[in-house]
């Protein structure tokens, strides 16, 4: 649908190549296409009887199929209008200011309308889809209003449906069809079969239940939070994983007791990765699928190594040619999952998991659909098999967007409660018509495993500040780029270190290895041009700009206003852009700016509900202003201090914050970033042990650029060593 303003065809696309919704209208050029606006005449009164229709059906109750139908296509007909008003060189200003006014007058109606049935707002969304039905009706009230149609115009031609991936698109990893041939003979799986019974008749089987169920969490809410009770762990421990906090365990207790579909939304930064795959555990729920976005894939890889190390993890890239079809957990991202489907759905899948979850809303999408069709498959074969959606913001524009979560759950299919969530409704001994029904609905879809902690409710069980790292793969034209720069700079060390080593045959590896690094250093800070460590490290954080901008967006539809970091005004531009283009509102804090326009940049970030992200520079922004505002940090490029890392997070991890402070560090995975963030981490030790009395271990070399160097040569001399190995 378009926005305002925008000029719309008859066939509800925009002009300017606009793709259509739905189904289309054969449209030619036509003559005299409609009538002068007048009391009687043209659209203005087929417009008015029809919105007073709808408006008196929503003021009886709910608004019926048909008059949702009627409201869009109002809607419709008078965005055509208003296009065709301001458009149209051969009105006078009279006619098309008279024009404007009523149309304005029917908006009004509409406005009043869905003010009183809130779900016919979903219907004037962009994507909202164009029935069949509707563009008949269009049709028709056209003619009604005199304007005078082609013949072509007054056909309605029927969109195709969108088909299923290609049987060429899918693929069969090699490693997929050995773990096949290596047990092809698995034991049934009888839990499956169910005794037939004779059910009893059930006192809501009458009633249309999904709608009330979606209110219910509008109208039911009566002031409680929509989350499940939890027991009390009896530890924090699990052998082989670090201790959990204490809102972790009580969710793996829940687990224990044997509950296996849930809705886990708690806030970022409270480790909804690592309950999924400990719950993984505790349910001995493998193969365990898990879909993705691809900026958090190789994370969810290092999560399973941390919490689960007797576990291994496999990523699906492109073909799956690397897939390790053995692995307990099998990892693959939304934007490949079309060519997978096949041979995921036949793997026998024990559980699955769905990160950001929210990615699925929209139930016409290919993706939705695959994930969907992946969990009916699971749940069919294994009844009990843990399902889990994990998101931090289970609803971005409509109640509605329950629903693909919900059936991707089995809580619910496309009309009605499925058995377990219908048995805790008849439970609850009401029907949409009692007055108490909506809250206990509500219990009812919360009480099948809906947990929901925001920070400052476990404020006691987490760290007041702590650093998440968020390794990304870089596996466009430009990651590939920094690999080969990387490669050429590693053999350049290598060869350094060739001639040293033959002119000092007898000195010890590490001095050479030193000598060789501290020689780069000094020709890299000398360099005007090539390549180098500074423009290597430069060229990552370019390539980590869009991730690192898109992880910001997430963090912020979930948790409100977030801060981003970076150390080059182009990855800060690059941000900007992308926020921009996500619709979220930004101020800049930048070097180049006078203390008046800074401050007011930082009061408007601290005050204006509308502004969600704080792009600011590591040099400018790190010390000198309070940004407590937020709770969330994003660093987008990693300081050669630790020092200016912790300056950075200490603008929002200040006196008067009332929340635990989490910095997402956007880690650039297989490349010298993750060796800079360990040194980073090991110098931040140095400082503890100087002054806060620690007794951590700490690397001797003070200056991280050269010990980056020296890691990639050390590296690099044991990859030759075992190279050359018989």
């Amino acid at each position: 649908m378009a926005r305002s303003g925008q000029k719309t065809t008859s066939t509800g696309r925009k002009s300017g190549g606009g793709k259509a919704t739905t189904g289309k209208v054969v449209q030619k050029k036509t003559t005299n296409r409609r009538s002068r606006p007048g009391d009687d005449v043209g659209i203005i009164p087929v417009l008015a009887r029809a919105v007073r229709e709808v408006e008196n059906a929503a003021e009886r109750g709910k608004v019926s199929p048909a008059n949702r139908t009627k409201f869009q296509v109002i809607a419709l007909v008078m965005r055509d209008e208003r296009a065709r008003a301001k458009a149209d060189t051969t009105m006078t200003d009279a006619e098309r200011i008279e024009l404007l006014k009523r149309l304005d007058g029917v908006a009004t109606i509409l406005a009043k309308t869905a003010a009183r049935d809130t779900t016919l707002i979903q219907l004037l969304a962009e994507d909202a889809k164009v029935s069949d039905a509707a563009q008949k009706l269009r049709r028709d009230m056209l003619i009604a209003s005199g304007a005078e149609l082609s013949p072509d115009e007054l056909i309605i031609v029927k969109e195709p449906e969108p088909v299923a991936p290609a049987a060429e698109k899918q693929v069969v990893p090699q490693s997929v069809r050995q773990a096949q041939m290596a047990n092809p003979f698995l034991a049934p799986d009888l839990s499956a079969i169910q005794t037939k019974s004779v059910q009893p008749a059930s006192r809501l089987g009458n009633w249309e239940l999904l709608e009330p169920l979606f209110r219910a969490f509008e109208y039911g809410a009566g002031g409680g939070a929509a989350t499940m009770d939890l027991p009390e762990a009896a530890s924090l421990i699990v052998p082989g994983s670090p201790d959990l906090m204490r809102h972790q365990a009580r969710f793996l207790a829940e687990v224990r007791k044997g509950h296996r579909t849930f809705l886990l939304a708690d806030e970022p930064g409270l480790g909804k990765t690592a309950e999924a795959l400990l719950a993984a555990s505790v349910s001995h729920a493998y193969p365990l699928l898990v879909v993705v976005p691809n900026v958090v894939k190789t994370n969810w890889a290092r999560e399973v190594e941390l919490w689960t190390p007797q576990r291994t993890a496999t990523v699906v890239h492109g073909d799956g040619k690397d897939v390790d079809a053995f692995s307990d957990v099998v990892i693959v991202n939304y934007e490949v999952l079309d060519r997978h489907v096949g041979w995921l759905g036949r793997f026998g899948f024990k559980g699955m998991v769905v990160d950001e979850a929210h990615f699925i809303k929209n139930l016409g999408s290919q993706r939705s659909k695959h994930v969907l069709a992946l969990s009916r498959l699971i749940r069919a074969a294994q009844p009990n098999a843990l399902m889990m959606a994990l998101t931090g913001t289970p609803l971005i524009n409509d109640i509605e967007d329950f629903r693909a979560i919900w059936q991707f759950l089995g809580w619910i299919d496309d009309k009605k409660p499925l058995p377990p969530l219908m048995k805790k409704l008849e439970e609850t001994g009401l029907t949409p018509a009692d007055l108490g029904f909506f809250a206990g609905a509500r219990k009812a879809v919360i009480d099948m495993g809906i947990v929901r902690r925001k920070k400052i409710d476990v404020a006691s069980d987490i760290p007041a500040r702590r650093i998440a790292d968020l390794p990304v793969e870089l596996d466009d034209e430009l990651g590939r780029g920094i690999r080969q720069a990387e490669a050429a700079l590693t053999a350049r060390l290598l060869e350094k270190y060739r001639r040293v080593l033959a002119a000092k045959p007898e000195g010890e590896v590490e001095d050479l290895i030193r000598v060789v690094a501290h020689a780069e250093l000094e020709e890299s800070k000398a360099a005007k041009t090539g390549e180098n460590v500074f423009t290597m490290v430069r060229r990552i954080g370019q390539a980590k700009a869009v991730l690192a901008a898109d992880y910001t967006v997430q963090l912020a539809r979930s948790v409100g206003k977030v801060v981003f970091f970076a150390k080059h005004i182009d990855v800060m531009d690059a941000a900007e852009e992308h926020f921009a283009r996500s619709g979220l509102q930004s101020i800049s804090i930048r070097g180049d700016q006078t203390s008046a326009f800074r401050q007011k940049q930082i009061d408007a970030f601290t005050n204006d509900p509308e502004v969600s992200v704080a792009v600011a520079s590591l040099t400018a922004a790190g010390v000198g202003i309070n940004l407590q505002a937020s709770s969330n940090v994003v660093l987008a490029e990693l300081s050669w201090t630790s020092a200016e890392q912790t300056q950075a997070i200490d603008r929002v991890h200040r006196i008067g914050q009332a929340e635990p402070v989490t910095a997402w560090r956007i880690i650039a995975a297989h490349t010298i970033d993750a060796k800079i963030a360990e040194l980073i981490d090991s110098k931040a030790g140095l400082a503890a042990r100087a002054l806060d009395g620690s007794d951590d271990e700490v690397v001797a070399e003070s200056n991280v650029q050269l010990e980056a160097l020296a890691s990639l040569l050390r590296d690099a001399l044991v990859a030759a060593a075992v190279s050359t190995v018989p």
